[in-house]
């Protein structure tokens, strides 16, 4: 069992560099999620543009973390709050399932 006791970065994915990145920890995760996140993450940054992220924080919540660069006009600040309430309605089981899975594995928390 990894233990953490920062924040730690789920996965995420750039519209600067078209890259996608996900936590090597989590590789165990079934394919089907791994995929998932990997869409879910990737169209946000189609759509809105920026640098998007999933962070769990230190009690194990996930957080939608959005960025961008200083200057970039293409970053739909105003969608990116429509996209992220849109993502945390659609995406909830998914989204509690892995809050769940990090608090018993990583932070050794009782399920």
């Amino acid at each position: 069992m990894i233990m953490y006791y920062d924040e730690v970065v789920l996965c995420g994915a750039s519209a600067y560099n078209k890259k996608f990145y996900m936590n090597p920890d989590f590789r165990e995760l079934p394919q089907t999620v791994l995929d998932e996140l990997k869409i879910m993450c990737v169209l946000f940054t189609e759509d809105i543009g920026g640098i998007f992220q999933l962070v769990y924080d230190e009690e194990g919540t996930l957080e939608f973390r959005t960025s961008c660069d200083e200057g970039d006009l293409l970053y739909d600040d105003i969608g990116c709050g429509l996209k992220i309430q849109e993502l945390r309605r659609k995406k909830r089981d998914l989204l509690e399932s892995l809050e769940l899975y990090y608090k018993v594995f990583f932070l050794g928390a009782d399920a």
